[in-house]
């Protein structure tokens, strides 16, 4: 199995873009319309208020994540997505870990994140890593099946 590589990449960037469509193409077929509505501006991922971070394997972008402030102290995060080909190959896990030590990194102390209820693959990563239910929070609050998770970092 190839090493994941992970590296910051500016959301606008045109990598970042492809796979930013392609993770609201996801949530499009599961949820219907766009995907994900929320309103998201490319500066608010850049450090130290934010940051985007695309994974590669074999050279190839396979995936994504980043945060964005919640806060002063509290990170959300958003857009992560592991192209189809290579889920099952330790991506998001690897993804997740380094959006967190980034959050970390810039000060942050608490990372939170909204997910629907049919993401059961994301949910259980999510858990399994420590996330725990917190109250909803953010443009999904009172949408039906929406479901919020926080850690301590």
């Amino acid at each position: 199995m190839s090493e994941i590589e992970i590296r910051p990449l500016g959301f606008d960037s045109p990598v970042a873009r492809t796979l930013i469509r392609a993770a609201l193409a996801d949530l499009g077929v599961r949820y219907g319309g766009s995907g994900d509505e929320t309103p998201v501006d490319p500066t608010e991922f850049v450090p130290p208020d934010g940051d985007f971070l695309v994974a590669h394997l074999a050279g190839e972008p396979v995936g994504c994540g980043g945060w964005r402030s919640h806060g002063d102290d509290t990170a959300e995060l958003k857009r992560m997505y592991t192209a189809p080909a290579a889920r099952g190959r330790g991506v998001a896990r690897a993804v997740l870990a380094a959006v967190e030590e980034s959050a970390r990194r810039h000060g942050r102390k608490r990372i939170v994140l909204e997910c629907g209820d049919k993401q059961p693959e994301a949910i259980a990563m999510y858990t399994s890593a420590g996330y725990e239910r917190i109250p909803n929070f953010g443009f999904y609050a009172d949408a039906p099946g929406c479901l919020s998770f926080g850690r301590t970092l």
